[in-house]
């Protein structure tokens, strides 16, 4: 069972910036996309960005212009690097990554906080 390992969380002050990254602990074939979810407290767990195969890339309107997510499908790693965060980026940050092969399968990290406080 392939697993998927994040790092990167932790606390900064607002304004501040933070990398996410994700590798995977084995080969995943036939991705149709990486992306990042997170989660805050009492909140449903929503999209931040996400690399669509072929090169297209989404963010949630909340994060456009304050993050980049990189992709690299040959080594089954996704990064999001966060510039100007706020208070409300504050979450968990979950890895996702999807395959078609040999069904659709969604691949989930277990998680890193992200506190953004004074």
């Amino acid at each position: 069972q392939v697993q998927l390992v994040e790092s990167g969380g932790g606390v900064v002050q607002p304004g501040g910036s933070l990398r996410l990254s994700c590798a995977a602990s084995g080969s995943i074939l036939s991705i149709t996309s990486m992306g990042w979810y997170r989660q805050a407290p009492g909140k449903q767990r929503e999209l931040v960005a996400s690399a669509i195969a072929g090169g297209r890339e989404n963010y949630a309107d909340s994060v456009k212009g304050r993050c980049t997510i990189s992709r690299d499908s040959a080594r089954v790693t996704v990064t999001l690097q966060m510039y100007s965060l706020k208070p409300e980026d504050t979450a968990v940050y979950y890895c996702n990554i999807r395959s078609i092969y040999p069904k659709t399968i969604d691949y989930w990290g277990q998680g890193t906080q992200v506190t953004v406080s004074s």
